[in-house]
């Protein structure tokens, strides 16, 4: 094993390509905020306004856990975490909510199941709860709440609804819900990082109900300034329109590798990229299982759809390049330049016709397209 030069700090300035030199916040030095290093004087002056929202999230009760670790961008982990919240013994749990290690994951074979009508039914209903959930926790969604809040808020849904939340301990996940934020591309860890105007959140949100796994989830705007940014509209809708478009492909006989070639030709044209580390995956009993969905075109992904399969596509696409890095938590994945990505998922079940949305959005669904913002705006 050789050994690897120290990796160069990168400027902190948004879309800012340089190598940072020796300048520092003043004010985070001052309130003990770490990695806060820009490449000059005029580069931090014109992020100074995005910057100083970093000083509010600091206090003596809080911590980054992972100082010395070299982030991509300007996100940082807001530690400590919540206790681990508790599910009633009267809800039905999964395998792996006391041991973490999901029983499904470790004996299935490369079969993909195809679903009777009561199987069906069983991923209609919890897919619907899925959905009701997302969008309560959406409807939370504002400036000054913080991903901590919003887990709070998931785990509550779930409990009302007789669910248990299926990222609780999968795999040792600590929390209810995935809270991705700006270059977190997924899988990131609900904690005290406070919402600021201009950020984009994706929530993921899946339950357990009655035997059979249900899973969603969108990216959504904070406050007006997101809304406001071509890039953050631009990688948002994106992601949007990619899903929408693998999902016209679905019915009896499409090759699972097809939809990487639609959704990448979309993302493409939008000047945007394709993370390829994660897929879309088979889910029914089983959290995670056959088949395997990449999102990027020119895959090797074998099989077809059948009637009767359930499997999910989300697409989660980037500003920059598609590479990811994992933070030291081992679930935070963000973009290897620090810039912005968005997901839309959806859970799909094959027809004999074509494909049923398990988990569409409703009339009264929060969030929603946003149109391209002008110069003038």
């Amino acid at each position: 094993m050789t050994e690897q030069p120290p990796a160069k700090k990168k400027c902190l300035g948004a879309d800012c390509e340089n190598d940072a030199g020796t300048l520092q916040c003043p004010k985070c030095l001052s309130l003990g905020i770490k990695g806060s290093f820009f490449c000059s004087q005029d580069c931090f002056k014109k992020n100074w306004n995005t910057h100083k929202e970093l000083h509010k999230l600091a206090s003596p009760e809080t911590y980054n856990p992972f100082p010395t670790f070299s982030y991509t961008g300007p996100l940082r982990p807001v530690y400590p975490l919540s206790p681990k919240r508790v599910v009633p013994k009267s809800i039905p749990h999964p395998d792996y909510a006391e041991s973490g290690i999901p029983g499904g994951g470790r004996t299935r074979s490369n079969k993909i199941e195809q679903l009777d009508e009561k199987g069906r039914e069983g991923m209609r209903k919890v897919c619907r709860l899925a959905r009701e959930v997302l969008d309560v926790a959406a409807a939370a969604i504002r400036p000054g709440i913080t991903t901590d809040d919003l887990d709070k808020i998931v785990h509550e849904a779930c409990i009302e609804r007789n669910s248990y939340p299926s990222p609780l301990n999968y795999n040792f996940f600590p929390k209810s819900v995935c809270t991705s934020l700006n270059e977190v591309i997924c899988h990131g860890i609900p904690d005290k990082r406070v919402l600021v105007d201009g950020d984009i959140l994706n929530l993921d949100v899946t339950l357990y109900h009655e035997g059979y796994h249900g899973d969603l989830n969108e990216t959504y705007y904070v406050g007006d300034k997101a809304k406001a940014d071509p890039d953050s509209v631009r990688v948002v809708e994106t992601a949007r329109e990619c899903l929408e478009e693998a999902i016209k492909l679905v019915k009896p006989g499409t090759l699972f590798r097809n939809f990487g070639n639609v959704i990448e030709a979309h993302a493409k044209s939008r000047g945007c990229s394709v993370i390829r580390t994660y897929v879309g995956h088979g889910i029914n009993k089983t959290f995670h299982c056959p088949p395997n969905i990449p999102h990027y075109a020119k895959n090797r992904a074998v099989g077809e759809c059948k009637p009767g399969m359930t499997f999910t596509i989300e697409p989660m696409i980037a500003l920059g390049k598609y590479r990811d890095v994992t933070w030291p938590d081992n679930w935070t994945s963000t973009t290897i330049d620090g810039k912005r990505t968005a997901q839309f998922e959806h859970t799909l079940l094959v027809t004999e016709t074509g494909v049923e949305i398990l988990t569409a959005r409703t009339a009264d669904s929060p969030g929603g397209p946003v149109p391209m913002p002008t110069a003038a705006s």
